[in-house]
């Protein structure tokens, strides 16, 4: 067994353990008062989205206990995002993976942390929604930095990074003119996921049926390019119907 595949064992043993914690103690049926009611969809389901709020719950009272800022996790998000990009684009992409994984992690702290404090303002707002931005595009970079040398998988991950930062700025633009709209199924959760999970996967997969590196990530990458893209296209007609 590689250090690869052991450490991914041990993660996902360790996670449905605690999926078994979270239901046993009947955390799964109580009221999450930090949790935004109308937040969109996940993908996975608002079970594995509440579990997740549930896991990382010690970290998140450790921070309100002793008071730390939620802009020092907007930081901390996009160094770990940027540090992902910078392992991407040096070939370790297991890292990579996690490290991108982690500042999603990290990512939902933030906001959490800032209503249990009551410091939630716009300002918080638009400095979460733009540092993200940033986390994404250094992690792209490192990709398109590890890919320069296939045109048709660089354009791939131009692809990716446009259609994530398009995601966004419909949503973005439309809140601006009154249409609230978080439809679409490659949202950030979604993109970090794959691409995270692509990382990680990749040398194990590679290793099994032995592909060359990259390629097990190629292929989630397509898939962020063309979800992410699609989800654009999605918003941008489903916002326009509805301005008068």
């Amino acid at each position: 067994m590689t250090s690869e595949l052991l450490e991914l064992t041990i993660v996902l043993g360790a996670s449905l353990l605690s999926v078994v914690a979270y239901v046993v103690s009947g955390a799964s049926r109580r009221e999450d008062l930090n949790e935004i009611r109308d937040r969109g969809g996940f993908v996975l389901g608002s079970f594995v989205r509440s579990w997740l709020y549930w896991f990382l719950g010690p970290v998140e009272r450790i921070a309100v206990r002793v008071k730390a800022p939620p802009t020092a996790f907007n930081a901390l998000g996009v160094l770990l995002g940027v540090s992902a990009g910078f392992c991407f684009g040096t070939g370790n992409l297991n890292p990579g993976g996690w490290l991108l994984l982690l500042s999603g992690a990290v990512d939902i702290l933030d906001g959490r942390i800032a209503r249990a404090q009551g410091l939630a303002s716009p300002r918080g707002s638009f400095l979460d929604s733009t540092l993200d931005r940033f986390t994404e595009v250094g992690a792209f970079v490192g990709l398109a930095v590890f890919y320069h040398n296939s045109e048709a998988l660089t354009v791939i991950v131009a692809l990716a990074l446009g259609g994530s930062l398009l995601v966004s700025y419909t949503r973005a633009r439309g809140e601006s003119i009154g249409v609230v709209c978080k439809v679409g199924i490659m949202q950030r959760a979604e993109r970090l996921l794959l691409v995270g999970l692509g990382g990680i996967l990749d040398p194990i997969i590679g290793q099994q049926g032995s592909l060359d590196p990259g390629m097990p990530l190629a292929a989630a990458l397509i898939l962020v390019a063309g979800g992410a893209m699609g989800t654009a296209v999605y918003r941008t007609i489903w916002i326009a119907r509805r301005i008068s």
